[in-house]
């Protein structure tokens, strides 16, 4: 049965115009669909009427690219927990409702157009140091280093993260810390990342500071919003290199 629903999409064509929220109607919406989809159907029938289509972002569309971020009713990714816009379907709403689509809101993530934001300070702090050095050549056996299944298992909990975006936007300062603290955890407490280990959480929330990121109030906001649920005390785990670091100069 298909279902008619009203939304409120934040419109703005560049970081610098000034945005507001536009009502559109989206019918013939079956609840099968996904949370894109229907924005796909939405984008079909103003091309149809010659308007300018929703810009948003997507890629895989199956919860592992990052790159569908958008607040549905005040809730980075809508209200699916453990699950990224595009793994939102339709049935979760019901006929009539009226939802509310605005980008992540960030200073750090400024809006490109209507809901797609400039996510590319994610991409320098992982330059600044979310990386393992290493002897070029041939690449090295997988198992030629043995690492206990805990230590294994925590670190692709921290590697599961895909990037998204949502822990900033979740925040009120805007933190990053969720974000960095995955990559410097997934890294740092294998054996392969244990020599770079302080030196890259030092750089890389030096440089999450220099992008305009907020502090961590530690009210852990962002893993209730994580579609892999990494959880915050990568974020303590962080916090204590970054201080070893500063210590042992």
């Amino acid at each position: 049965m298909s279902m008619t629903v009203t939304l409120k999409v934040w419109r703005q064509a560049n970081s610098t115009a000034q945005g507001r929220l536009e009502t559109y109607t989206a019918k013939n919406v079956h609840p099968d669909m996904s949370f894109l989809e229907m924005l796909d159907v939405v984008n079909d029938d103003l091309m149809r009427e010659g308007k300018d289509p929703i810009a948003f972002d997507s890629d895989c569309r199956e919860g592992i690219c990052g790159s569908c971020g958008l607040v549905i009713d005040g809730i980075p990714h809508g209200p699916d927990p453990g699950a990224t816009t595009c793994q939102v379907h339709m049935r979760r709403f019901r006929n009539g409702d009226t939802i509310t689509i605005e980008p992540f809101r960030a200073k750090a993530f400024p809006v490109l157009k209507d809901l797609v934001v400039d996510r590319s300070a994610f991409d320098r702090i992982i330059a600044a140091g979310g990386y393992v050095s290493m002897n070029a050549g041939g690449a090295v056996d997988g198992n030629a280093i043995p690492v206990p299944k805990d230590i294994a298992d925590l670190a692709m909990d921290n590697a599961q993260c895909i990037g998204c975006g949502a822990c900033v936007a979740a925040c009120k300062n805007a933190a990053a810390h969720l974000f960095t603290s995955a990559k410097v955890s997934h890294l740092g407490i294998l054996p392969q990342g244990a020599p770079e280990r302080l030196r890259r959480a030092e750089r890389m929330v030096a440089r999450m500071d220099e992008e305009g990121f907020g502090s961590c109030s530690n009210e852990g906001e962002c893993e209730a919003v994580c579609p892999k649920g990494i959880s915050i005390s990568s974020i303590a785990r962080m916090n204590r290199d970054f201080l070893k670091a500063a210590l042992s100069r």
